[in-house]
């Protein structure tokens, strides 16, 4: 079994728990805290730190028409997957580190802002390319259309080698998006010992650019929407490669859990406000999973705090930049799990 630096022995209990169990789990949590652990790092979130421009629209599918008025306005924010997992963590009480490449533009200045704002140590590569950005199409019920530029990197851009092994050395997990060149990381992260964990979002379980992520994380995060059978596809992550967890989101529906190879249904939680925006949930979800999990809880646990905190997120506008703070996790854990 493959435990997490810092955390060896305990960081996959399997099983679920009694409601009293739970609520000691919860204590638990709070008291003992993740950052108890031999590193200086929590978590290394390697890849997709970007910008995103936000768009809301009366409706999605956006029938074609020649122009439309944007009555809410049109927003660029930083904040792509990495950099929401890493809020996320560092919400949740984690030490984490994020490396990626940055352009020397307005993009990368947005990015470089929100780590200083909310405490994220940034390791930042120079990308003459540019910084990542996209665009999100966002209806009234909170669903997203997003259109990636994909003209903000190289084929030949490359992680340096030392900063890459001297950041795995210090950090119990990583956890990496799926953005380039992250794929020609894992072989170091492997090396060095730590956990890793990796978000496949919208994967068909045929594109082979995944399978490099799927075959060689401990935990697997996929989403079910464009899965045809989401069960064999987990299992067959878990078969192919290295993942002790994984984890397929559907939205509403809740997330399904396989560990110990059984796949148990995890409900959705009760969003805690109106829902606006979906964006970032499955970040949310991540992050608070990763915490349960470098806390010591069963797989099944950390599913639920995912649930929890991706319901949170879809309470937050695409336009802000916001994570559930770990006492109000632990506290909702405690009083509405059963």
């Amino acid at each position: 079994m493959r435990a997490d630096k810092g955390n060896a022995g305990n960081a996959d209990r399997a099983g679920g728990a009694g409601a009293a169990d739970r609520a000691d789990s919860a204590r638990n949590a709070a008291n003992a805290g993740p950052s108890e652990n031999t590193g200086d790092v929590d978590v290394l979130v390697l890849g997709g730190a970007g910008v995103d421009t936000i768009v809301y629209v009366p409706e999605l599918p956006l029938p074609y028409a020649d122009s439309y008025m944007i009555d809410g306005g049109i927003r660029a924010r930083a904040g792509q997957t990495g950099d929401f997992v890493a809020l996320g963590l560092v919400a949740l009480g984690l030490r984490v580190h994020h490396l990626d490449f940055l352009g020397d533009d307005p993009e990368g200045d947005l990015v470089r802002a929100l780590h200083r704002e909310k405490g994220i140590a940034l390791t930042a590569i120079p990308q003459p390319a540019g910084t990542k950005r996209a665009v999100n199409l966002v209806g009234p019920d909170g669903r997203r259309l997003s259109l990636y530029d994909n003209s903000r990197g190289r084929p030949g851009d490359r992680f340096p080698q030392d900063t890459l092994r001297t950041l795995a050395a210090a950090s119990r997990h990583a956890h990496v998006s799926i953005t380039h060149p992250c794929a020609e990381a894992l072989p170091v992260l492997r090396e060095a010992g730590v956990g890793i964990s990796t978000d496949l979002h919208n994967w068909d379980g045929e594109n082979p650019y995944h399978e490099a992520f799927a075959h060689e994380a401990d935990v697997v995060f996929v989403s079910v929407t464009a899965l045809t059978d989401a069960e064999a596809t987990m299992r067959r992550i878990a078969g192919r490669g290295r993942a002790e967890v994984v984890v397929a989101t559907a939205g509403a529906k809740g997330a399904y859990l396989l560990a110990d190879g059984e796949v148990t249904h995890v409900p959705a939680a009760a969003p805690p406000g109106p829902v606006v925006d979906s964006n970032g949930a499955g970040d949310a979800f991540a992050s608070a999973f990763l915490f349960g999990r470098l806390s010591g809880e069963p797989p099944h646990r950390c599913a639920e705090f995912g649930a929890l905190a991706g319901a949170y997120a879809c309470t937050v506008p695409s336009t802000d930049s916001a994570a559930l703070p770990r006492e109000v996790l632990l506290a909702r854990a405690a009083t509405t799990l059963r």
